[in-house]
């Protein structure tokens, strides 16, 4: 397992690990072995995390199970505390098609969007001895009104309410907010109307 200890938290695909046990006339056959005996846990077909390295980042896990992805919608929210609620389902947006993994360390979904919509906002936080990629707070917010099913909000007083009694966000954050990365939404075309009213209810806090 020593091995091992290079790749850390970092998934790493079954072509690395058969690199790694080259001088094995199976390599293949090792990686099972050791899938077995629980020594390193297979997220995906040919996906693996080393056991022995907790705690495992689930967002990097995120980033790399399915790929070119970023981590948003509630997830990335309650990562800004922006929600209240612990979200144990992983949330991310993807320019592939919609996925879930059920994986032994937890539900990872994908949200597709488009390669104009997609680039909007993104951020990279790097952690100790890694980095993943995150929608900014504004991108979070914008998925999720863009991503999810049969939100229609007319107006900006509505969108204060639905932001507060909803999601339960603590309205006065959006002051901190940047206005022209919901602009840069906007303008992909998807949900013009709610976005527009977000948008304008992040000005009013900006006055």
């Amino acid at each position: 397992m020593k091995k091992l200890d290079q790749f850390g938290i970092i998934p790493v695909d079954f072509s690395i690990l058969s690199d790694v046990f080259s001088e094995y006339k199976h390599p293949e056959d090792k990686i099972s072995a050791l899938e077995n005996k629980g020594e390193i846990i297979r997220l995906k077909k040919g996906l693996y995390v080393i056991q022995g390295h907790e705690p495992f980042s689930k967002e990097l896990i995120a980033n790399h199970l399915y790929g070119p992805s970023y981590i948003s919608l509630e997830t990335a929210l309650s990562y800004y505390k922006l929600i209240p609620e612990r979200v144990y389902e992983m949330r991310s947006v993807t320019l592939k098609r919609s996925r879930t993994f059920a994986t032994p360390l937890g539900v990872f979904s994908y949200r597709s969007a488009t390669p104009a919509y997609y680039s909007v906002g993104l951020e990279n936080k790097i952690e100790s001895s890694f980095s993943f990629m995150i929608a900014s707070p504004e991108k979070a917010l914008c998925d999720y009104l863009v991503l999810t099913s049969n939100i229609r909000i007319q107006s900006v007083k509505s969108m204060e309410r639905f932001l507060d009694e909803d999601l339960r966000i603590d309205v006065s954050a959006l002051s901190e907010f940047n206005p022209d990365i919901i602009q840069s939404c906007i303008s992909t075309g998807k949900k013009k109307g709610e976005l527009t009213n977000l948008y304008k209810l992040v000005k009013s806090f900006k006055n």
